[in-house]
């Protein structure tokens, strides 16, 4: 029964991702003994890909969740639905997971209103319970399930951070981007650009990098690179790629366009 409710959830192909260090152990250590874990890092640097990864290599289906300051804690839970002969109970992404064991990951957590996120809290203790109050039901998580979530501390602030009694339920992995090879490895790999090309997205990537907090908000991530290599890879010209997937979405400033075009030209 179980299989049935999950088969839409489950990795069938092993996505493709590239350890930088020994987070794939340390990962495979806290599934073993389901310690929810939090994935810290800045946008596009592989926190989703590394969850759909382990998911692949644990044989667990994932179920995920992708925040927002508009989700409510029944969005989470689940909800009665009224039909033609009645009203029905629809469980929600996390009760599902934890009914039925499989990996929850709540993408960029703290999107979401802290009202919201403390339903999560008797899963990520000992008790390992999810209170249905609507429905009157306890919830008791499946011996395989596991909650995951991520956010991007670059965002932090005083009105969008986890509170302490949050954080503290968590194992935590760091993510940022990988070294100059490796980055560019992942780039070729994904996209099909030759390595010289690869090489070249990264060394652009790293000077605007060292543009964050001197008039860019956020360096480019290896997302981007992706993007723009796989421009390239369809034939449209370096000089456009980069400006369709790296310039352009990153800022609106005109001074801080011209700066990044005139990196890209170095390298292209």
């Amino acid at each position: 029964m179980a299989d049935d409710v999950l088969a839409g959830y489950r990795v069938t192909r092993q996505p493709y991702y590239r350890p930088v260090a020994d987070e794939v152990a340390l990962f495979e250590a806290a599934y073993s003994v389901r310690m929810p874990m939090m994935l810290k890092g800045p946008t596009g640097c592989g926190k989703t890909r590394f969850v759909e990864y382990m998911a692949w290599k644990l044989s667990r289906p994932l179920i995920t969740v992708a925040c927002h300051e508009d989700m409510t804690a029944s969005d989470l839970v689940g909800r009665f639905l009224l039909e033609a002969s009645g009203t029905r109970w629809q469980d929600g992404p996390l009760a599902l997971a934890a009914r039925h064991g499989a990996i929850c990951y709540l993408d960029e957590v703290v999107e979401a209103r802290q009202d919201t996120t403390v339903v999560i809290h008797p899963l990520t203790d000992n008790r390992r319970v999810l209170p249905l109050e609507k429905k009157g039901e306890l919830v008791r998580a499946h011996p395989d399930f596991q909650i995951v979530i991520s956010y991007n501390p670059g965002y932090q602030s005083l009105m969008k951070d986890l509170k302490q009694s949050t954080k503290q339920r968590f194992g935590a992995l760091d993510f940022g981007y990988p070294e100059h090879a490796v980055e560019a490895e992942i780039v070729a790999h994904e996209t099909g650009v030759s390595a010289e090309v690869a090489d070249k997205l990264v060394a652009i990537a790293e000077r605007a990098r060292n543009l964050k907090g001197h008039g860019l908000d956020e360096g480019l991530s290896t997302r981007m690179l992706i993007h723009a290599g796989s421009l390239i890879a369809q034939g449209v010209s370096p000089l456009a790629a980069c400006g369709v997937a790296l310039v352009r979405p990153i800022t609106d400033d005109p001074d801080m366009r011209d700066a990044l075009d005139a990196a890209v030209a170095t390298f292209f």
